[in-house]
């Protein structure tokens, strides 16, 4: 999702990399979950995020759809986002213990939080968003570390190309006149890298990879 910030507004005027420290760390959340409440549909999902939600919920996407998940249109192209829930609008993996029920395999934006990214020529960076988690005092903690994700090239790597392909796209879709044009391209990405599965004994990298340059040929 595609927002106009100011970073000294918002940060604390710092951009930082995987192998940096950051002052993040915050006891494991112990009684909070402010985060998981009243999100709307701002967490947004990559396929790296629905491919570890159906390979460890042993779920589809469309069975994901029917409770968790769902469809919105972000910077005029149809992505999935989690769903926040019930009239307290919370995330339908919050337990009743108020604690994340997907937290191994939670995505790449409850992953950062309250870090965000930032990107810029063909690559992108951390900020820190300071004024997004109330629980104090802060730890430094290694980015890296902080995400938790195994490979975190490979998943860097696949963050930027995900990231600037979208963007591609949506510069392409300004020159379509016709609704169904536009549609057809939603549809297309959506078949494409969500609801088509991918093979969960394989490495997603290489999967994703192989259908980026199938809707590259498609579109580009």
């Amino acid at each position: 999702m595609l927002r106009e910030i100011d970073l000294d507004a918002v940060s604390d005027g710092r951009r930082y990399r995987q192998s940096d420290m950051v002052k993040a760390g915050c006891n494991d959340c112990k009684g909070c979950s402010d985060c998981c409440r009243n999100m709307g549909s701002s967490i947004v999902l990559d396929p790296y995020d629905c491919f570890e939600l159906c390979k460890h919920l042993k779920e589809s996407f469309e069975k994901l759809l029917s409770y968790a998940i769902e469809l919105q249109v972000v910077d005029g192209i149809i992505l999935p986002n989690l769903k926040m829930t019930g009239g307290e609008a919370v995330c339908a993996f919050l337990n009743e213990q108020g604690r994340c029920s997907i937290h191994s395999f939670r995505p790449g934006f409850c992953r950062m939080f309250p870090l965000g990214r930032i990107y810029e020529e063909g690559d992108f960076q951390y900020f820190l968003q300071v004024k997004e988690c109330k629980m104090e005092p802060k730890t430094k903690v290694k980015i890296q570390k902080w995400l938790g994700i195994p490979n975190i090239r490979h998943y860097e790597e696949f963050v930027k190309k995900w990231h600037y392909f979208l963007k591609d796209v949506e510069k392409i879709q300004g020159s379509f006149q016709e609704e169904t044009s536009l549609k057809n391209v939603s549809m297309y990405l959506l078949k494409n890298f969500y609801l088509t599965p991918y093979d969960e004994t394989e490495d997603f990298y290489v999967q994703f990879e192989e259908r980026l340059e199938k809707a590259k040929r498609y579109f580009l």
